[in-house]
């Protein structure tokens, strides 16, 4: 299997045409300044030493140098080995609540962007572990699968935004059921979800939900994002903060009570956002030591590099050009002295 680590400089490539055309003119451009000095059969006659033909042979020793070394340049690789790589880990799913009130900035920049910036070091630290993401307000829909690929799962994180979901509000509970129903039902164990929201849940029965979690295997661990003190919710068409119905600005407060009741019924932690970004470390570590199991395998090549042979070739094409004559010996036969 040959592969370029360097595929991109092949680019160069384009100017081996340029190259070309800049040979053709100069020759072009030598001939009619020999017609401009004289006649061209004079000129010839005088010259027939230089060869045209060695001088076209040494151009081309050239230019397919040039087009060795930019084959080099692009470090050709063969495929030597391939080896079968196991992952183990276990399927944590991250819910990230994306309501109005997430934009609340008692936690700079804000709520919600606090959360995914934890969200995205998280997954930064991962080790074979399956992610999914969940995105939630008034409803709740997977946003990402559960998945290996951290990269995906970084471009599905970075278009999380309030806009996502038309619906308001802070339902807990779908959260959990939409996560309930993503992870596979028939196992009891290898499943985490990491809840981060301000806690201000407007659904019913969110107890009910987490009891079920309990009963599928799956771990909760809540991360509170916001001040139990509260923070008006800023709004997104104008400059001021959003209301109700009687005119009051709607001051958002972190639910500390029901976040701490959700991560004790299955058997997890909750943890209040921080400057630091300890929460969720301390989530991975907690994760880290649980029993793992095989999420698939796939396949590795190693490949070794091959440019050294083409730079050899190419030295070789630009020492035969040195060496190589344009000129050659012109036999001349005796026709006496005034001939």
């Amino acid at each position: 299997m040959l592969r370029f680590a360097n595929s991109y400089l092949l680019y160069l490539l384009c100017v081996l045409p340029a190259l070309i055309v800049f040979y053709v003119l100069a020759f072009r451009s030598k001939r009619r300044a020999m017609e401009r000095f004289g006649s061209l059969e004079l000129m010839k006659k005088l010259s027939r030493n230089t060869s045209p033909r060695r001088q076209a042979a040494k151009i081309a020793l050239i230019l397919m140098a040039i087009f060795v070394i930019i084959f080099a340049v692009g470090r050709p690789q063969i495929g030597t080995k391939i080896e079968e790589v196991k992952r183990e880990g276990v399927d944590v799913l991250v819910a990230i609540d994306v309501s109005k009130s997430m934009l609340a900035r008692d936690v700079p920049p804000s709520r919600l962007d606090k959360a995914k910036h934890e969200v995205e070091s998280f997954i930064a630290r991962l080790r074979g572990d399956r992610i999914g993401l969940i995105a939630f307000s008034g409803v709740a829909f997977v946003q990402c699968p559960l998945t290996l690929d951290y990269g995906a799962a970084k471009i599905f994180l970075d278009i999380m935004t309030p806009d996502l979901i038309p619906v308001p509000g802070t339902a807990l509970g779908l959260a959990i059921q939409k996560a309930i129903e993503t992870f596979d039902q028939q196992e009891r164990k290898h499943k985490v979800l990491v809840l981060i929201t301000d806690g201000e849940d407007h659904g019913d029965e969110v107890m009910k939900f987490a009891e079920e979690a309990e009963r599928q295997g799956i771990v909760i661990y809540t991360v509170g994002v916001g001040s139990p003190q509260g923070e008006p919710i800023p709004e997104t068409t104008t400059s001021g903060f959003k209301k109700d119905r009687q005119g009051e600005v709607v001051i958002s407060k972190l639910d500390e009570f029901t976040l701490e009741k959700i991560a004790l019924q299955t058997g997890g932690k909750y943890f209040r956002a921080s400057g630091g970004e300890e929460e969720l470390d301390k989530i991975y570590d907690e994760i880290s030591r649980m029993e793992k199991k095989e999420l698939g395998s796939f396949q590795f090549s190693q490949f070794e590099d091959r440019f050294q042979y083409l730079l050899i070739v190419a030295l070789v094409l630009l020492v035969v050009e040195f060496v190589f004559p344009d000129r050659i010996k012109v036999k001349r036969e005796w026709r006496g002295r005034f001939m």
